[in-house]
């Protein structure tokens, strides 16, 4: 089990580096960069569920099985849940694109990558390294927690407000205005960039850094994307926004 558990933090720090390459070239073929060529397709809330699965199921197993559970990891438990209930079985069936086609090939790689990713998290997180009550009060703990619950509501009020504005013009794709939009093109990628990067500090974790890293190199070159197409779609467009981070980028 240890030797599995190394080779998979190797494997998502390896994919990682590919990920965030390849997407710089080639975006991912669904939601406004959905696009004939990619083999079957499933609808896109089917694909959702299925492929973000194994995420909260892996974690939850561990958690149970685990010989001792401490306060901060009931504390981890809760957290990871929160996120990957909502993403799993909430946010496909409530999103305005759940019809659209999603390609088997991509959710089978989401889906992979979960597997390793829930499993190294978990294994790690619950039976090799070890949280006494006294981690609550460490400063990794603390400042964790806070910009994971930061990025975690960011992640969902952005997520909400497209649901939303999707809602009401739901045949074609608008400007988003108001709150972080008016700052960036993609608070929801900012949030969970945030928020896994929380993860990462207050787990204090090997599986928890892997995962942020990857997210990251998931996620900015997505936004990346999306904010040249939204400007090239948009002349209207405002200049001064950013793509993913405020002020930055």
């Amino acid at each position: 089990m240890n030797i599995l558990y190394k080779y998979s933090i190797i494997l998502i720090f390896s994919f990682a580096v590919l990920v965030f390459v390849l997407l710089f070239f080639v975006s991912a073929p669904y939601g406004k960069f959905s696009r004939k060529g990619w083999g079957p397709e499933i609808k896109s809330k089917w694909a959702w569920m299925i492929m973000e699965f194994p995420s909260p199921f892996l974690m939850t197993i561990f958690f149970l099985t685990s010989d001792f559970k401490s306060l901060p990891q009931y504390i981890f438990i809760l957290a990871w849940l929160a996120h990957y209930i909502s993403r799993t079985f909430i946010y496909p069936f409530s999103q305005s694109g759940r019809e659209k086609p999603y390609p088997v090939i991509v959710a089978s790689m989401a889906v992979f990558f979960n597997l390793l990713n829930g499993f190294a998290n978990g294994y790690g997180v619950f039976s090799i390294y070890n949280y006494s009550l006294s981690w609550l009060y460490s400063w990794q703990f603390i400042s964790g927690f806070i910009i994971f619950i930061t990025g975690f509501a960011i992640n969902k009020a952005a997520d909400e407000k497209l649901r939303i504005l999707r809602n009401k013009v739901p045949l074609e794709y608008v400007i988003p205005k108001g709150w972080l939009f008016e700052l960036i093109s993609s608070p929801h990628y900012f949030g969970e960039i945030i928020e896994w990067a929380g993860w990462a500090l207050m787990t204090w974790s090997l599986p928890g850094l892997a995962f942020s890293v990857f997210t990251f190199a998931n996620l900015f070159p997505r936004a990346i994307a999306s904010h040249r197409w939204y400007k090239s779609h948009f002349p209207e467009y405002p200049s001064d926004r950013k793509a993913v981070i405020p002020f930055i980028i």
